[in-house]
């Protein structure tokens, strides 16, 4: 009999029991990034009108608030719960890479260049969350388990 310990891929394929604690360390990932889509769609609504004025100053309709409001707050509630993960992840992933191009492209102020910078980093996490997908603790894992 092989041992599992001496090879931590061996076995991937068999779904083996999670001694090492991914699925945990995944749920803590998933909550952490969507705290921040919480934070920013719940300061977006309570901010509405400065950040409707911050948008328009950029050149964004301001009539995409709501739509931008939307994504932060489904998305962050459907990492949470890792459910549609892949579908998740890109989304946020690409509102990412959006909203640093939109906003945050003046690459010749430092603090401009420090918010592209971290949405492209988020953006970076997202697409791990999409390669590893949610773990077993997830509505995606544990409609896995079932089938």
């Amino acid at each position: 009999m092989r041992d599992l310990h001496a090879h931590p891929m061996a076995g991937a394929d068999a779904a083996p029991l999670d001694e090492s604690g991914n699925a945990s360390v995944l749920l803590v990932a998933r909550c952490l990034v969507a705290g921040l889509f919480l934070w920013s769609g719940i300061g977006q609504v309570q901010g509405y009108d400065e950040t409707a004025s911050f948008m328009i100053h950029n050149g964004v309709m301001a009539n995409l608030l709501p739509v931008a409001v939307f994504i932060e707050l489904a998305g962050a509630i459907l990492l949470i719960a890792g459910y549609r993960m892949r579908f998740t992840s890109l989304a946020l992933a690409s509102f990412c890479v959006l909203t640093a191009l939109l906003f945050h492209a003046n690459f010749f102020d430092h603090a401009q260049m420090f918010h592209f910078l971290k949405n492209c980093a988020i953006a970076g996490g997202l697409l791990s969350l999409y390669v590893s997908g949610p773990g077993r603790l997830s509505l995606d894992g544990l409609s896995a388990v079932e089938e």
